[in-house]
């Protein structure tokens, strides 16, 4: 195989790789495991990441997981998984959530959510509690609201500002995969 040049990613599982390649039947194709979007090679976090990510990202931006394709064949066992996992906590909580806050007004929560302690233990989790109960019992006070001024706001600005949004958060998803393959180089 010409990798990458030859790889094109499909969104969702296919039948054979005659039907096309998601990332994790690539993953499988490169280290030689039968045609599966489940490779044994894989870390079963690293693999359920991937396949999502495979998933929602639009065909211009799925290219951009052709490079982990090798890295990821060498993650299964590596015991790497529970750092993964926070690593994906972690993202939800201080960078995915506070970008839709603020989209929706409620900034001050989104900075106190950035504000959190990276999230890599048991004790960070529990400490993050309160203040993610807080901004999601504000971001629900405000969904009423929310939607009355999204129907009368400038449609226009708002999906300009939702398309960006939506990419910088496409290009932060991506770099956690990468940031997932080798969490041990996490600081």
């Amino acid at each position: 195989m010409t990798y990458p040049d030859t790889i094109t990613l499909a969104r969702g599982a296919h039948e054979d790789r005659s039907d096309g390649l998601c990332l994790l039947e690539a993953v499988a194709w490169f280290a030689g495991e039968s045609h599966s979007d489940h490779p044994a090679c894989v870390s079963p976090v690293v693999a359920a990441y991937g396949r999502h990510l495979n998933d929602v990202l639009p065909d211009e931006s799925r290219r951009l997981l052709i490079p982990f394709i090798p890295a990821m064949s060498h993650t299964a066992g590596d015991g790497l998984d529970k750092a993964r996992g926070y690593l994906a906590l972690d993202w939800l909580i201080r960078v995915y959530t506070p970008a839709w806050l603020d989209l929706a007004g409620l900034s001050a929560e989104a900075g106190q959510l950035r504000g959190l302690h990276r999230i890599n233990d048991l004790i960070t989790v529990r400490n993050a509690g309160p203040v993610v109960r807080m901004a999601a019992d504000k971001a629900t006070a405000a969904g009423t609201a929310a939607r009355t001024a999204a129907r009368n706001a400038a449609r226009t600005a708002a999906r300009n500002k939702l398309a960006l949004t939506v990419t910088q958060l496409q290009d932060s998803a991506i770099l956690l995969l990468s940031t997932m393959i080798h969490p041990e180089m996490t600081a």
